[in-house]
């Protein structure tokens, strides 16, 4: 039988032992980690522009989750720059940036439920992201086994 070597200069991903992770699975946790940076720098736009500018965002009805813009705008500033720092920590590897990821995604996505009535599409947008980051986060292989 002919036996086939990898040339040297030949790139292998090796698969880590016992983790079952996929190239797949790691990009979608990077992705999620970037998805969080973007979400946290639009987050922190949003509440500028809602500090700044009070006839930017109108509410459409009535809510039962009505606050103040000025409200509005401190919440998604503060969320944002979380979401900013934790995409980061997801992005570099650091372990706690995972977790608090996850918590801050599903705040983020109960936020956005709250924010609909001011940004009805964009709310459902940020939701679906926040909901992608949350399953890429929990369904990563590639972290080790306890």
């Amino acid at each position: 039988m002919a036996q086939t070597a990898t040339p040297s200069g030949a790139h292998q991903t090796p698969r880590r032992k016992g983790h079952g992770g996929t190239t797949w699975a790691t990009g979608g946790a990077m992705f999620a980690g970037v998805l969080l940076f973007v979400d946290g720098v639009l987050g922190v736009l949003n509440g500028v522009v809602a500090l700044a500018r009070d006839n930017v965002f109108t509410l459409n009805g009535s809510y039962t989750y009505q606050f103040t813009l000025t409200s509005w705008g401190w919440i998604h500033l503060v969320v944002g720059a979380v979401l900013v720092l934790t995409g980061l920590g997801i992005i570099s590897g650091a372990p706690w940036a995972r977790v608090l990821g996850v918590g801050v995604a599903a705040i983020s996505v109960v936020a956005n439920f709250m924010w609909l009535p001011y940004q009805p599409v964009w709310a459902v947008i940020t939701i679906a992201i926040g909901v992608f980051v949350i399953w890429s986060l929990l369904t990563d292989r590639t972290r080790p086994t306890r």
